[in-house]
Order: structure tokens, then sequence, then C-alpha cells
């Protein structure tokens, strides 16, 4: 069995994920990187709720960001997000797909 430590911790993890507006934005920066106001256009959303969100995900280690001028563009932290995003989305399409037969 895994260790508690580590278990407590991929469960914080998921939780991150359980918000819409986080994997919107995760998904929107699997393309590039972003700004805050180009994320919150992307998403229709304004630049405070995306802040916000993107705060969280920062604290998770799930973005992180460069300072450009006086403006911040923010990147998926590494390649294993993208990962994570995609086989959520792929075991979803098998489940859907199943479902549908």
């Amino acid at each position: 069995m895994e260790n508690e430590d580590l278990l407590i911790d991929l469960a914080d993890l998921f939780k991150v994920f359980g918000d819409s507006t986080r994997i919107r934005i995760l998904f929107a920066l699997c393309s590039s990187s972003m700004c805050v106001s180009e994320i919150a256009s992307a998403l229709g959303m304004t630049d405070s709720a995306i802040s916000h969100q993107l705060a969280i995900l920062k604290q998770s280690r799930l973005v992180r960001f460069q300072r450009e001028g006086r403006s911040f563009r923010y990147a998926l932290d590494d390649r294993h997000v993208a990962d994570i995003l995609n086989i959520g989305r792929e075991h979803l399409s098998e489940n859907r797909r199943e479902n549908e037969e």
C-alpha cells in the first residue's frame, strides 16, 4: 500500500480537478501559454475570476508563470498535467461509447 501522506496529497490534487472552471483553464493552457486577460477572454469570464482559480492551480503546482513586463504568462507546469487531462477525457469517452451500445 502507498504511503499514507502520498495518498492524502493525491486526494488533494484530485480535488483541484473537481472544479469545471479550473479544468477549462487547464485545457486552454494545453495549446499555449496565456496571460490572465487572454484566458478570461477565451472562457468568457472576468480577470478576477480567472486570477482566483489560477492561484489555486499555482498552489497545486499545476500551472507555472513567467513575468513578461507588467503581466504574467501562465502555462501548464509540465507535460503530466496535460497527460492527466487527456487520460481523463479518454476514459470518459470510452464510458460514453460503452453506454451508447
